[in-house]
């Protein structure tokens, strides 16, 4: 659960007070003009700062993140029949489609919108009978949307769930092997997800990968008679459940963690397991991230070339995913981010060695890279659970012909 970093409660100017007297004055209170708003919740991030009648100033918790970043996630309960403005007080952090919105919880959400949005601020309406909602920078993914997912396939021949480790806060962190798993696979694919903790819409097209690979279907029967996929959905785990940025993490981050001893448990585990699990079988190692907030190559979908010998096949699978793309997210080859352009140098990488880095120089691979998702904008398309879920689908139905057909 995150930790509740503040809990305010009135809706007239406050007093000078600390965190722990409104947390006490908000309890006292039983007026029901009054509204609070909290973060203390699985993936949970704000810092309020005060609220003037109904404007909430608040700005996202960056804990130990080196320089800036722009996750937030957190909600206001009590405020029915109240227009709420939220204002960010530090620098712009909201997206392109406004925040994301829930009415029910966190179990679905939508964009609402750039309208609603005025430079650093956004304004919400409560219904007359809203209890509770929450607002976020995009569209959350923690353990219990995985859990969910599993539960939906807990009797599926095809897939098995195994401990990798435990995260450096004792949480359970899973790995997944999906396909044949007889342990004679033709082709073994590495798949993982949240390095970056706060990248959660890259999650939903995970889900899409997963769900393809486990359908019958033509694509799914020939995953389940060749490959085995090996996939890490959560790699940050602690990160995840606190509602950390994750990118940029002094001392390093979990995407700069392949070299040398690493520092996080899940990182370690999953190095350690490669060595064997791969029986120089791996042909294809893909890690699942989002780019930046907003403009440029943050509303593309691309991969990250690499500067070794698996680059020309990052761009052949490019080029397959371009021609047998069936979902709404528009995708082309030409986008792929080469090695030397843009933040993808060698400087960038002198904190540690990321994932992709790492498993380029693995035995007998062909295929190491990232890829981009944006978190809710692709070339004028919405990104949200659907739309990234069906780019999974598509990511599924092309790396069977990229390993199928060399």
């Amino acid at each position: 659960m995150a930790v509740l970093t503040l809990h305010v409660a009135w809706s007239q100017t406050p007093t000078t007070t600390n965190s722990t007297d409104r947390s006490a004055f908000a309890s006292e209170s039983a007026e029901s003009s009054w509204f609070t708003v909290d973060c203390d919740y699985a993936g949970g991030n704000i810092i309020v700062d005060r609220l003037e009648g109904d404007h909430v100033y608040v700005h996202q918790d960056l804990r130990d993140t080196s320089g800036n970043w722009f996750y937030w996630n957190f909600r206001v309960k009590g405020a029915a029949g109240r227009s709420l403005t939220i204002h960010f007080t530090d620098t712009n952090v909201i997206g392109v489609r406004g925040p994301a919105v829930s009415n029910d919880g966190g179990k679905n959400w939508r964009w609402l919108g750039a309208g609603a949005v005025r430079d650093q601020s956004f304004t919400y309406t409560c219904a007359a009978d809203e209890k509770e909602v929450r607002f976020c920078f995009a569209m959350p993914y923690v353990q219990e949307n995985l859990d969910a997912f599993l539960l939906a396939y807990r009797d599926h021949p095809h897939l098995h769930v195994a401990p990798l480790c435990q995260s450096q806060k004792g949480r359970d962190v899973s790995r997944l092997h999906i396909g044949r798993l007889d342990g004679d696979p033709k082709h073994r694919v590495l798949i993982t997800c949240r390095h970056h903790c706060c990248e959660m819409m890259a999650s939903y097209s995970l889900e899409g990968l997963m769900a393809a690979a486990l359908a019958d279907s033509d694509d799914g029967r020939w995953m389940a008679e060749n490959v085995e996929l090996l996939v890490v959905p959560i790699m940050d785990a602690d990160g995840v459940a606190e509602g950390d940025q994750g990118k940029n993490r002094k001392p390093h981050d979990h995407n700069r963690d392949y070299s040398g001893t690493s520092l996080y448990p899940e990182v370690k585990a999953l190095r350690e397991l490669v060595k064997t699990w791969s029986d120089s079988r791996l042909e294809f190692a893909l890690d699942l991230h989002d780019p930046y907030i907003r403009g440029g190559s943050a509303e593309i979908i691309y991969f990250v070339e690499g500067d070794g010998p698996t680059t020309e096949n990052v761009r052949r699978f490019a080029r397959i995913l371009e021609s047998t793309r069936q979902g709404p997210l528009p995708f082309r080859a030409a986008d792929n981010m080469p090695f030397g352009q843009a933040w993808n140098t060698a400087s960038n990488y002198t904190s540690g060695t990321p994932f992709s880095h790492w498993a380029g120089q693995l035995p007998n691979i062909r295929f190491a890279s990232t890829i981009e998702i944006p978190y809710a904008n692709v070339s004028g398309q919405a990104v949200n659970p659907d739309s990234a879920r069906a780019l999974g689908a598509d990511l599924a139905a092309a790396l069977r012909i990229f390993l199928d057909k060399p």
